[in-house]
């Protein structure tokens, strides 16, 4: 007898495509989640603006030196440490206890000086001003505190946002220092409203991407660690508390003597509002659409921005352009 045969196989059984793929003309089926996989972390910046703002004041601070040519003015009897630095020897302690130049050289070179700004018309002197220090001791706090806040705001946002923030907020520090009265017979150095501003602007910074911080404390998982970036690597409370310390001390430092806390003031101000308009987040929980695989559907998309965003955003950047008009105003007419 022969071996019987055995039946052929089947074929295997396609699945019946989904009205959907009917429709489109595809035979992959549609994924449907309401979450897509995490998108990748966001690249931190790196900071070079910082140090170059660095290199840009230590700088002038040499050049100042050289210019004021402390053995030439005033005698090398009257110049400190004549012996070790020569031409570059600091005024004497009573003219200035900073270790730095005279003050006529400050004002020759630009310093914010009343008279030469308002009835000379000298407008240029509200920029230059920025760039000058007293002396020594003023420019080391000075560069320790742009370090400090600086690197850690451009490695967060970039050059793009803080370079304007930092000129917004040193602009804003010499047009107040120069409003006020008490400023007429005193010249004004020094990068410190623009240092207030960055202070300012992390306290707006925290206060319009509040939902991120909330979100960051009140959850664990993962994805969220991805998708909201972390600042300063700190809880809701310790950032808050921490940032108005700071700036409580930096302000109660401006009453000291020959201390021009009118300039700290204006540049606070001025980076608090620039900081809602230019240090503005998306909100907790949105994701790009560049960062959504094809074939996934979010079903309730988070909106870029809150509402109070938008708010802060809009009120400041008013509030900004018409205090700098009207600043501007009362220089033309004192």
């Amino acid at each position: 007898m022969g071996r019987p045969s055995r039946p052929s196989p089947s074929p295997p059984v396609q699945p019946k495509p989904s009205h959907d793929d009917i429709e489109k003309g595809s035979k992959r089926p549609c994924h449907k989640s309401k979450i897509p996989p995490p998108p990748p972390p966001p690249k931190p910046w790196k900071p070079w603006l910082t140090p170059l703002v660095f290199v840009a004041n230590t700088s002038v601070f040499i050049y100042t030196m050289y210019v004021n040519d402390c053995p030439h003015t005033s005698g090398t009897s009257k110049c400190i440490l004549y012996e070790y630095l020569g031409r570059y020897s600091f005024q004497r302690f009573k003219e200035n206890p900073l270790l730095g130049p005279s003050y006529i050289t400050l004002k020759t070179l630009g310093g914010l000086d009343w008279t030469q700004v308002v009835e000379e018309k000298e407008y240029w002197r509200l920029f230059s001003c920025m760039w000058l220090h007293a002396g020594l001791i003023h420019l080391l706090i000075n560069m320790l505190s742009l370090l400090g806040l600086g690197i850690r705001l451009e490695h967060e946002f970039g050059f793009v946002r803080i370079g304007p923030l930092y000129m917004i907020s040193g602009f804003g520090g010499s047009l107040t220092s120069v409003l006020s009265l008490a400023r007429k017979s005193i010249v004004s150095v020094g990068a410190s409203g623009a240092l207030f501003g960055l202070l300012g602007s992390m306290l707006s910074e925290l206060i319009t991407n509040w939902s991120n911080y909330t979100n960051k404390v009140n959850t664990t998982s993962s994805m969220s660690s991805l998708l909201v970036p972390e600042p300063w690597d700190l809880t809701l409370c310790s950032a808050l508390s921490t940032m108005l310390l700071i700036i409580c001390l930096n302000l109660a430092i401006g009453f000291l003597p020959r201390v021009d806390n009118s300039a700290h003031i204006g540049g606070f101000v001025s980076g608090l509002l620039a900081g809602f308009v230019l240090l503005m987040r998306p909100q907790y929980g949105y994701i790009s659409n560049k960062h959504v695989p094809e074939g996934y559907q979010i079903k309730h998309k988070v909106a870029k921005h809150q509402v109070h965003q938008y708010v802060l955003f809009g009120t400041s950047l008013v509030l900004l352009i018409t205090g700098f008009a009207v600043g501007l105003q009362r220089l033309r007419r004192p």
